[in-house]
C-alpha cells in the first residue's frame, strides 16, 4: 500500500508545535526560577505603592498590554487593582514623541516622565535589538527603575542593557512570542501567589532566588 506524504501545511503545523514544545521545555528548565523571583519582587513593589511600566513593539506590545491589563484588572482571583501602564498604548504621547524626537525615543521619554526610583520597567522583544526599547532600558536604569527584559535568544543588546533578562531560546519569532505569553501568565500567577502570601515573599527575599 502506497503511503501518501503528509500535507505540507500539516507538516508545518507539526514542526511549529514541536518547536514550541522544545522552547517551553527549555523555559521550564531554565526560566521558572527567574519568573518566580520577578513575581515576588513585583508584588513587593506594587503592594508598596510602586508601579510597573511595560513596553514592546508589534506583537510584543500586545503582550505588554496583556500583562498590565491582568494587574490593573485581575488574573484569576479577586484582589485590589495595582498600578501598571503599557507605554505603547499612550497613542498621543507615542505619536507626538515620535514626530518630535524620533521613534527611538517613544518609550525612553515616557519612562523619564512616569518612572520613579524603585518602579519596575519590563521590556519585551523577540529580537532583543529594538533601539527604542534599549533606549528605554538605559533611561530606566539611570532613573533608578529596576529594568527587566523578556527577549528571544541571548545574548542580545536589550538583555545586556537591562538589570536582568529572561531569554527564550527558540528559532522563530512566533515561537518566542508564544513562550512569552506563557511567561506573562506565569508572572501573573507568581505575582498573585506572592501578594496572597507575604510571609513566603519575604522568605524568598532573605534566602535568594527561588529554585
Amino acid at each position: 500500500m502506497t503511503e501518501h506524504p503528509a500535507h505540507p501545511a500539516l507538516e508545518a503545523a507539526r514542526l511549529h508545535c514541536r518547536s514550541l514544545e522544545q522552547a517551553l521545555g527549555r523555559f521550564r528548565r531554565d526560566g521558572l526560577g527567574r519568573i518566580t523571583e520577578w513575581g515576588d519582587r513585583l508584588a513587593t513593589v506594587l503592594t508598596g505603592g510602586g508601579r510597573l511600566l511595560a513596553a514592546g513593539n508589534g506583537g510584543s506590545a500586545a503582550q505588554a498590554q496583556h500583562l498590565t491589563a491582568e494587574l490593573v484588572g485581575r488574573y484569576r482571583l479577586e484582589r485590589r487593582a495595582f498600578s501598571a501602564i503599557s507605554l505603547h498604548a499612550e497613542t498621543s504621547s507615542v505619536t507626538a514623541i515620535g514626530n518630535d524626537y524620533g521613534f527611538d525615543h517613544v518609550y525612553a521619554r515616557q519612562v523619564a516622565a512616569h518612572g520613579r526610583p524603585g518602579d519596575v520597567l519590563l521590556l519585551l522583544s523577540t529580537s532583543g535589538r529594538s533601539a527604542n526599547l534599549i533606549a528605554a532600558a538605559v533611561t530606566g536604569r539611570s532613573a533608578g527603575l529596576r529594568v527587566w527584559a523578556l527577549t528571544g535568544r541571548g545574548p542580545n543588546p536589550l538583555a545586556e542593557a537591562a538589570d536582568e533578562a529572561l531569554c527564550v531560546d527558540a528559532g522563530s519569532t512566533a515561537t518566542v512570542q508564544e513562550a512569552h505569553l506563557v511567561a506573562v501568565h506565569l508572572l501573573c500567577e507568581c505575582f498573585d501567589t506572592a501578594v496572597a502570601n507575604p510571609v513566603g515573599r519575604r522568605a524568598v527575599a532573605v534566602h535568594g532566588r527561588a529554585s
